[in-house]
């Protein structure tokens, strides 16, 4: 068998197992299980209110148990030990059994779900949660929460540390379902954490002359440090400004480059200034003769058409 098949296997039975001990064994409060398989066979702890109850007289019912074992769920020798709640009302089933006796007893659901917490609270646990769900006060179902407390939902905590307990209330109207879950008082959560006043923290606290021997230290290696970051800085543009020399001697000066003095830059704007007055002076005299002969000849035409609009206006 694979192992994921055993794993479900052995949960499977471990269910049907509880379910069989809390109905043989609901009168004597029964508070939950803890089954282990050995080599000498499996051994089951339960856990009650009334140890008594679960025995019986000269061991009866504990004998009748431990055959209906057998033979139900074919166990190999199963070695049965009772053992006695210490505290009923921080056994998260023994509660959700004795809220589902109140409620089919007639109990109003808010009032019973209050008084069981309180008690819960009251017996030094560090959280609690109650859960009804089902048709509470109508035909139609809903869920109902009390909280007191710390509690945890999931995680590891959830699993180990918070107790389960599950209950079933039959009324008229239909079923109601309780789920109890308790955190005990000794539970040690992993967010948990202490100041101890009586601690010795003198082996924590530094000297002050140890402190400022190690403060000067640090001032002393830091510019150390900061002459080491400057003289690579230094290296880099020296670097670079050889690399830019190299380059101008093998490209030549770029004719765009600006002068070196301020009499090359004076020189530069005369020419410039020669330059745009002689193209000026070839506007003038050449393309200004051009616009003249060409506004008369325009004039003339205008004129001749006008003269011919004036005899064809005589001539009707």
């Amino acid at each position: 068998m694979a192992d994921e098949l055993e794993f479900i296997e052995e949960g499977l039975q471990r269910s049907q197992i509880n379910e069989f001990f809390a109905e043989e064994l609901g009168r004597a409060g029964y508070g939950g299980m803890d089954v282990a398989h050995t080599p000498m066979g499996t051994q089951i702890v339960l856990h009650a209110e009334k140890p008594g109850m679960v025995i019986g007289k000269g061991g009866k019912n504990i004998r009748k148990v431990t055959r209906q074992l057998e033979e139900r769920f074919d166990l190999e020798d199963p070695q049965i030990d009772v053992q006695e709640v210490e505290e009923p009302d921080l056994n998260a089933q023994i509660v959700a059994d004795r809220l589902a006796n109140a409620l089919e007893r007639g109990w109003y659901f808010r009032k019973a779900g209050h008084t069981t917490i309180d008690r819960i609270m009251e017996s030094g646990a560090l959280g609690a949660e109650i859960v009804l769900s089902g048709k509470v006060t109508g035909a139609r179902s809903r869920v109902e929460k009390f909280n007191r407390g710390y509690i945890k939902h999931n995680g590891e905590p959830a699993e180990e540390i918070v107790d389960h307990g599950q209950g079933v209330a039959v009324m008229k109207l239909g079923t109601i379902g309780v789920n109890v879950k308790i955190i005990p008082p000794n539970a040690e959560l992993p967010d948990d954490f202490e100041i101890d006043e009586e601690a010795d923290i003198s082996d924590l606290v530094v000297d002050e002359e140890e402190a400022g021997e190690s403060v000067e230290e640090l001032l002393e290696g830091e510019p150390a440090e900061d002459e080491a970051a400057d003289a690579a800085e230094a290296a880099d543009v020296a670097q670079e400004a050889i690399a830019e020399e190299e380059f101008e001697a093998e490209e030549g000066a770029s004719p765009t480059s600006p002068p070196d003095s301020e009499e090359a830059v004076e020189e530069a704007l005369d020419e410039l200034e020669a330059e745009v007055e002689a193209d000026a002076e070839d506007v003038d005299e050449e393309d200004f003769d051009d616009v003249e002969a060409g506004a008369a000849e325009e004039a003339d035409e205008l004129l001749e058409e006008m003269e011919g609009e004036e005899e064809e206006e005589t001539e009707e």
